[in-house]
């Protein structure tokens, strides 16, 4: 093999390696950026089940009594019409499946006055509480870039999320989550 010959071969694999060594290191980063972003996700999600919001009673909703079973956390409004819309769907959702360990729980970033109105003109069977305006923060840590309504986020077991939905939910996208496997 003449002298240029192995000159070319050489900087053919040293171009590899320097190639092998760039996409090992741009991988290690990749990981290394994921495993922090699970870690914050985490540091948020334990931050969710250690919150308590009112109910339209007066009484203490603790999220942290939710932990264990699959939960449905559905952030709505009485002046979101898309939101009204998907209720009847969660709480035939809630029925049907509360005796398989399926969890609702309803955040209003709403106030009072408005959501005891509509809860008492259409009763819903799944608990429902006050975020008030600051749920568009918690609806955003956990994943609501937007901020807009309704988003709806489903937890494992595990207590970490497993699903997110923004915008109004469907028939189809209860009965995907209906067959999970927590």
């Amino acid at each position: 093999m003449s002298a240029r010959a192995a000159g070319v071969t050489r900087r053919g694999w040293l171009g590899v390696a320097v190639a092998t060594a760039a996409a090992l290191g741009g991988a290690g980063l990749a990981w290394r950026r994921a495993q922090q972003q699970s870690k914050a996700l985490s540091q948020v999600e334990a931050s969710f089940w250690q919150q308590q919001f009112l109910q339209i009673d007066g009484a203490a909703l603790e999220m942290a009594g939710f932990k264990g079973r699959p939960l449905l956390l559905n952030f709505w409004a009485t002046w979101c019409p898309p939101c009204i819309e998907e209720l009847p769907l969660l709480n035939g959702f809630f029925e049907k499946n509360q005796a398989n360990s399926w969890q609702v729980v309803g955040l209003a970033v709403d106030q009072l006055v408005p959501v005891k109105r509509f809860v008492t003109q259409s009763p819903l069977s799944f608990p429902v509480a006050l975020a008030g305006f600051a749920g568009v923060d918690l609806s955003r840590s956990l994943g609501n870039l937007s901020g807009g309504l309704p988003f709806t986020v489903v937890f494992g077991v595990d207590g970490a999320v497993a699903h997110r939905k923004m915008g109004k939910l469907t028939a189809d996208d209860l009965h995907a989550w209906e067959r999970l496997k927590f």
